[in-house]
């Protein structure tokens, strides 16, 4: 499975950007999907993630409120709509994707994406 992330860019404080996610390769099944974002010189930590079926989400308590994951129903794309940023937010923003959890840990996800590099800043 491939994961193709796009929807980077540079945004001020208090603007909205949104993040896309495509898997290609094999899709046969649904797969639970999440977002992990790293700033430089930080661990890899959890944004969000979304079951296959789109009926549960869950959030890392920083952006909750602000950031909201989705899916299209039945088909293996996942989206990140980011509101109200914050310099805080400036990281690469990777997607992930997973048979079996929806798990915080990195480590917990098989399959990764590029990354899209996300900057707020005036």
């Amino acid at each position: 499975v491939q994961l193709q992330a796009s929807g980077g860019g540079l945004v001020q404080p208090g603007g909205s950007l949104r993040l896309s996610c495509a898997a290609s390769g094999r899709t046969e099944r649904t797969y639970h999907m999440g977002w992990f974002r790293q700033a430089p010189g930080k661990w890899r930590e959890f944004v969000a993630a979304i079951n296959w079926s789109g009926s549960r989400t869950h959030y890392a308590r920083s952006v909750e409120g602000r950031f909201t994951i989705s899916r299209v129903n039945g088909k293996n794309e996942v989206y990140l709509q980011m509101n109200n940023l914050e310099p805080e937010d400036t990281a690469v923003y990777y997607c992930a994707a997973d048979k079996y959890n929806t798990g915080t840990f990195h480590a917990q996800w098989h399959y990764w994406g590029q990354g899209t590099l996300v900057t707020v800043s005036s």
